[in-house]
């Protein structure tokens, strides 16, 4: 379990970025696997939730989810009713009392609060969400729900690292399609392919949009087995699955 020191500083709300550890499941899921979408037991990863959901004082029904497609997609929650996935990559609420869950396996887990007028949210952001405009919506949401991305408070939670991204031509050449200014998140390796800094790029989606205090628990999902899930390694190693770990915000006042 981990924490960012800024949004710890808000009396108003409660947050966590879970590890892998301290769970119910078993084999490749081991432990704290929080994904329903994964081919873990259905019911160990039910026990799994309701493990968070403790551990941040909710119950489990009042912890949203979402059905994530690494899309541009926000939504505002304005009830209390998980009974179906939420299809977007991030969330919103004012609401007091519910939490709202983010599931990575190297994607970057995002926890935000707007301090103006209180609103708390999520955002599960991939490269694909990210090139694609997860960040900005998510502001703009923001703003069309009365608050200010000036006053958005935001802690960039555990993903792939620069060092364990490796990504061929392609990837790279698509980035510079949409701006030349994003060669700054590649460096070329021996093998002649690149290394993609999502966090920094996520970052500096975050300044290019008038916000400023941004805080990053920079832990590399990808190199760190013993403490977080990753789809990369799962791949390199020849799994069939991964579990994903959660991070959870939720508003107390």
């Amino acid at each position: 379990m981990f924490y960012c020191k800024n949004l710890k500083l808000n009396n108003n709300i409660e947050h966590c970025f879970f590890s892998r550890n301290n769970g119910a499941s078993k084999g490749i899921y081991r432990s704290l696997n929080c994904g329903i979408g994964s081919n873990d037991d259905a019911s160990v990863v039910v026990k799994n939730l309701e493990i968070v959901s403790n551990k941040i004082k909710i119950r489990t029904d009042k912890l949203i989810l979402m059905n994530q497609t690494h899309s541009s997609n926000v939504e505002v929650i304005k009830n209390i009713n998980n009974l179906n996935k939420i299809k977007a990559d991030a969330m919103l609420t004012k609401e007091n009392s519910i939490a709202l869950g983010v599931l990575t396996a190297d994607c970057a887990p995002i926890l935000i609060y707007e301090t103006d007028i209180g609103i708390a949210g999520c955002i599960h952001a991939g490269w694909k969400g990210a090139v694609n405009g997860i960040i900005e919506n998510t502001l703009k949401k923001i703003v069309e729900m009365g608050g200010s991305s000036e006053k958005v408070i935001v802690s960039v939670g555990p993903c792939i690292a620069q060092k364990s991204y490796e990504v061929k031509e392609d990837f790279y050449s698509m980035f510079l399609l949409k701006s030349d200014e994003n060669k700054m998140f590649f460096f070329q390796n021996d093998k002649k392919t690149f290394n993609f800094d999502l966090r920094g790029f996520v970052n500096k989606k975050f300044k290019d949009n008038g916000v400023s205090q941004i805080e990053n628990l920079t832990l590399d999902t990808f190199a760190s087995e013993n403490d977080y899930f990753s789809h990369r390694r799962a791949k390199k190693l020849g799994e069939n699955d991964y579990g994903r770990c959660i991070s959870v915000i939720k508003k107390i006042s």
